[in-house]
């Protein structure tokens, strides 16, 4: 398991560096990333302001973007690092993909759909099961989200 956390670590600062673009761009700070058999395949952070499009959350992007590179729209055996909880729409995403799996970072006590708010990831239900693993990095990507959060506030109260 230690050497599993460590590659997921690694995956994750990734992910963590793209969240910071999407923080630069005035964007939540969400950044995501697709391996497959060792190597990124597919990034994205969040960009729904900048494209005026709802959808346009890291994972989202970073499932395009592997999907494009594949040739395929289902991508068996990949895992999705972000660094936070996924939505409920982001999750629907992942399990229509057949990802193998999800790490993700933060918690999403509101919006988060692995357990945290909507049990979207671990439903039963559905036809294919994802593994779920959360708080990878979870101190890293929550100060992140915390602090741009913040620093929005303290903005719009000047």
């Amino acid at each position: 398991m230690v050497e599993h956390r460590d590659v997921d670590g690694k995956y994750m600062r990734r992910a963590l560096e793209l969240a910071e673009r999407a923080r630069t761009s005035g964007e939540v700070p969400v950044g995501a990333v697709v391996v497959m058999d060792g190597e990124i395949v597919g990034e994205g952070h969040n960009h729904p302001i900048g494209a005026n499009d709802p959808s346009a959350h890291a994972e989202v992007i970073a499932l395009r973007d592997a999907c494009g590179k594949a040739g395929n729209y289902r991508l068996p055996g990949a895992t999705l690092y972000v660094t936070l909880e996924p939505c409920v729409m982001c999750s629907g995403a992942m399990i229509h993909a057949r990802l193998e799996r999800v790490v993700y970072g933060a918690d999403d006590p509101k919006t988060g759909a692995a357990g945290s708010m909507f049990d979207t990831l671990l439903s039963p239900q559905h036809n294919h099961r994802l593994l779920v693993e959360g708080g990878v990095l979870a101190k890293q990507s929550g100060e992140m989200l915390r602090d741009f959060f913040r620093e929005k506030r303290g903005a719009q109260a000047r």
